[in-house]
């Protein structure tokens, strides 16, 4: 009988993205893999590689184990903008955004216990309505951008800022479910 009572492996510290993963019901624990994230690939490519890494790092520790990894980036001028590095820096980014779209990558990568990995990424478009100074100010302030791609959570506060939205928004937050669903029922992951 096998040490660990769940199938899955979620390679990840993000309160939302484990909040996202509890809502299909499969259970699972958590690994944060300690992994190099700097990529020179353009966004869509580097969300894909950094999740295979991060999945591919946890299964050092977790062999024959579902493991489950994910990244996101925000790409606006096809300039990729992770997290902030500090509250200059997010407001930096918040101003790149005002009045524009922008679009969401986040990749989901799955490595089944016979060492099958297989990554799928969603794209999805954000739109923000134009935004002041003082308003770009205050959301800093609040620090709710500090850990966020892009500097902004599409779930909290971001959200009086978003005029459009088109795509899956459990990506956008982190964890697009359709693909984590359909990862989980091809690999055959018990619980789903």
């Amino acid at each position: 009988m096998p040490a660990h009572t769940n199938p899955l492996i979620l390679a990840s510290s993000s309160p939302r993205r484990q909040e996202l993963l509890a809502l299909t019901g499969v259970p699972f624990e958590i690994f944060v893999p300690e992994v190099d994230e700097t990529c020179s690939l353009p966004p869509r490519e580097a969300v894909a590689e950094i999740s295979r890494r991060k999945a591919l790092a946890v299964a050092d520790h977790h062999p024959a184990r579902f493991v489950l990894a994910s990244d996101t980036l925000v790409s606006v001028d096809d300039r990729a903008l992770g997290k902030p590095s500090d509250p200059e820096d997010a407001a930096r980014m918040l101003r790149l955004l005002s009045g524009r779209t922008h679009h969401v990558f986040t990749a989901v990568s799955l490595l089944s216990p016979d060492g099958t990995l297989r990554t799928e990424t969603d794209a999805s478009s954000v739109t923000f309505d134009p935004l002041s100074e003082e308003e770009i100010s205050a959301y800093v302030a609040s620090g709710e951008p500090m850990d966020k791609a892009g500097a902004y959570a599409v779930q909290g506060r971001a959200a009086l800022y978003v005029s459009r939205l088109e795509g899956c928004f459990s990506g956008v937050m982190g964890l697009p479910l359709y693909l984590v669903r359909r990862l989980l029922r091809e690999a055959g992951c018990p619980g789903l």
